[in-house]
């Protein structure tokens, strides 16, 4: 390998890194995406139900759905399609079934557009309209060289780091907890991103009725640590 494509190589690598970051300022630390609210109805109680719990929504949620979108994203953004850009954030929005749900992946969109036009300004002229969190982040990892699985197990260990630290704060859970219980969630993830990888519009889904009651529920939820 010539020096050049290690230098290319090592800064699409630390460019996933950094994306990955839960110092990263777009806020996933401030949301449990229904896991505060499984704890309150009981549903998780403890380290086995908690990971058992973000298992099953790896799967079942954000590999049939987030995963897909940002794998498709990022094609789309490497070939300037704009329209299917559209297109992939409208689904992403007329798919999230309640209003805390909508607005974290609006939110978090919106701040991650903010941080790349603090560090690639030139990459945020692109986004020329609001952006869901899923798209955002497809946007910040096309231009970097990397492959669509390694932005994807990037973006599925970013989301299991901030669901590992809502699982210590609401149960509440101990540090080795909640790394055992990342270890877990990263043994899961391969598959999960190889799964998003082979789904198409009409195969890619987003049905989770359980996770969008308790989301419902969540929002008027008495006592409350996180926004969703």
């Amino acid at each position: 390998m010539s020096t050049a494509a290690t230098i290319t190589t090592d800064a699409a690598l630390l460019q996933l890194i950094w994306l990955a970051s839960p110092a990263l300022p777009v806020g996933g630390f401030s949301y449990s995406e229904g896991l505060e609210a499984a704890v309150d109805a009981g549903l998780v109680s403890n380290e086995d139900t908690a990971a058992l719990w973000l298992e099953d929504q790896l799967h079942t949620s954000l590999a049939r759905s987030d995963l897909a979108v940002v794998a498709q994203a990022v094609t789309a953004w490497r070939a300037q399609d704009m329209a299917r850009i559209a297109q992939l954030d409208a689904w992403v929005l007329q798919t999230r079934e309640t209003s805390e749900l909508r607005a974290q992946t609006v939110q978090m969109g919106r701040s991650l557009v903010e941080w790349l036009k603090s560090v690639h300004p030139e990459q945020a002229l692109r986004a020329t309209q609001p952006l869901t969190y899923p798209v955002a982040f497809a946007l910040a990892a096309s231009s970097g060289g990397a492959a669509a699985r390694d932005i994807l197990l990037c973006f599925a260990f970013g989301w299991s780091e901030n669901m590992a630290q809502a699982a210590l704060k609401s149960v509440p859970l101990g540090q080795s907890s909640g790394q055992r219980i990342l270890q877990r969630l990263a043994a899961a993830i391969p598959g999960a991103v190889d799964h998003a990888l082979g789904l198409d519009d009409d195969s890619r889904q987003a049905f989770s009725p359980m996770l969008a009651i308790l989301s419902a529920q969540h929002e008027t939820q008495y006592s409350r640590l996180f926004r969703s």
